[in-house]
C-alpha cells in the first residue's frame, strides 16, 4: 500500500516537473526545439487514444493513421476556406470520430488478428482515397498553403501565427485531452473496458454489452487520432497522403510500447523518447532508420512494461526494501 502511495507521489511529481518545463519552454528554447515539442505533444495525443484502445481495451489497431489523416485533411480544407482555427480543429476531430464510428461498427465484432487486419484494411482504403481523390485531397501533391489561422472565440481573436504561440495552443488542447482521458479511464466505463480486456468471455455473463463498450472506445480513440491530425496542418502548412499510410499507424504503437502499455503516462513518455532518440540518431548516421529500429527493439525487450512502467516498478521495489529494512530495525529494538 505504501509503495503504491509513493509510486503515485513519484508520478505526480514527475508530471508536475514535466508540466513546468513545458510551460517555460517558449521563453527559453529555440524555435526548432518548440517545433519538435509541438510534434511530441501531437504524437502524445495520438498515442493516448491508441493506448485506450490497446492497453485498456485489448484491441490492437493498425489503422489509426486513417483517422489521423481524416482529421488533418478536413481541418486543412476548413482552414483553406474559413480562417478559424477552432472551427478547423473541431471539424477535423468530429469528422474523424464519424469515420471511426463507421469503421468501428464493422470491426469491433472481431478480435485479435482479425480485428487488426480489418483496421489495417480500412486504414489503407483511406490512404488510397487520399492518394487518388485529387479533386478533394490534391492527390500526391497534397494540400499546400494552409494558413495558421487565428483563434476566434466570440468577439475575441488571438493570433497564433508564430510557432511559439501555436505551441501554447497545442499545449492547452493536449492538457485538456489528457484530463479528459484520465477521467474516462477512472470512470465505470474505463473500469468496464479493463474487465472486458482481462476476461472477454466472462464479461457478457455480468450483463456487460461488450461490443457497445468496444465501439465507444474505438470512437474515442478515433477522436483522439483525429484531434492529433487536425493540429498538424496549421503547424506544417501542408498535408500529404503519407500521413494516412500504415507506417504512420506504427508511430503511436512504438510510443506506447516504449513508454508502457498499461501505464497512463506511458504514451507521453514514449512519444518524448521516440522523438529525442530519432532526432539524435538522424544527426549521427544516414542509416538512421536501421539504428532507430535496433534501439527501439533493445528498449522494448529491455524494459518489459515500457520505460515508465519499469521506472515505477523499480521505485516501488526501492520503497518496499527501505520499509522492510526500517521494520527490521524497529523489530530489533529492545
Amino acid at each position: 500500500m505504501a509503495a503504491t502511495r509513493w509510486s503515485g507521489w513519484l508520478a505526480w511529481s514527475t508530471g508536475l516537473l514535466l508540466l513546468g518545463l513545458l510551460l517555460v519552454l517558449p521563453y527559453v528554447a529555440s524555435t526548432y526545439v518548440i517545433y519538435v515539442a509541438t510534434h511530441v505533444l501531437i504524437l502524445s495525443l495520438f498515442a493516448l487514444g491508441f493506448n485506450l484502445l490497446f492497453g485498456y481495451s485489448g484491441l490492437l489497431s493498425f489503422g489509426q493513421a486513417g483517422f489521423y489523416a481524416v482529421g488533418a485533411y478536413v481541418c486543412a480544407k476548413i482552414l483553406l476556406s474559413t480562417p478559424s482555427l477552432l472551427l478547423g480543429v473541431g471539424g477535423g476531430t468530429l469528422a474523424a470520430g464519424l469515420v471511426a464510428l463507421l469503421v468501428g461498427a464493422l470491426s469491433v465484432r472481431h478480435t485479435r488478428i482479425y480485428f487488426a487486419m480489418l483496421t489495417l484494411a480500412f486504414g489503407m482504403i483511406i490512404f488510397s482515397l487520399a492518394w487518388k481523390w485529387r479533386d478533394v485531397t490534391g492527390g500526391d501533391d497534397g494540400l499546400v498553403g494552409i494558413p495558421r489561422a487565428p483563434l476566434v472565440i466570440g468577439p475575441l481573436e488571438v493570433s497564433v501565427a508564430s510557432v511559439e504561440r501555436y505551441y501554447v495552443f497545442v499545449l492547452i488542447v493536449t492538457l485538456l485531452a489528457i484530463w479528459a482521458i484520465r477521467r474516462i479511464l477512472v470512470s465505470p466505463f474505463g473500469l468496464t473496458l479493463q474487465a472486458i480486456r482481462d476476461s472477454e468471455t466472462r464479461a457478457p455473463f455480468t450483463g456487460i454489452a461488450v461490443h457497445t463498450h468496444r465501439l465507444v472506445a474505438f470512437v474515442i480513440a478515433g477522436l483522439y487520432a483525429g484531434l492529433a491530425g487536425a493540429l498538424l496542418p496549421a503547424l506544417e502548412n501542408t498535408v500529404t497522403p503519407p500521413i494516412a499510410h500504415w507506417t504512420t499507424s506504427a508511430e503511436p504503437v512504438l510510443a506506447t510500447l516504449l513508454g508502457g502499455i498499461r501505464t497512463f503516462g506511458g504514451p507521453i513518455v514514449g512519444a518524448l523518447l521516440l522523438f529525442v532518440i530519432k532526432d539524435f540518431i538522424v544527426r549521427v548516421t544516414i542509416h538512421w532508420s536501421l539504428v532507430l529500429g535496433i534501439t527501439v527493439i533493445v528498449l522494448v525487450v529491455g524494459f518489459r512494461g515500457g520505460v515508465a512502467g519499469a521506472a515505477g516498478a523499480l521505485f516501488s521495489r526501492i520503497v518496499e526494501r527501505a520499509q522492510g529494512a526500517r521494520a527490521g530495525l524497529e523489530g530489533g529494538r529492545p
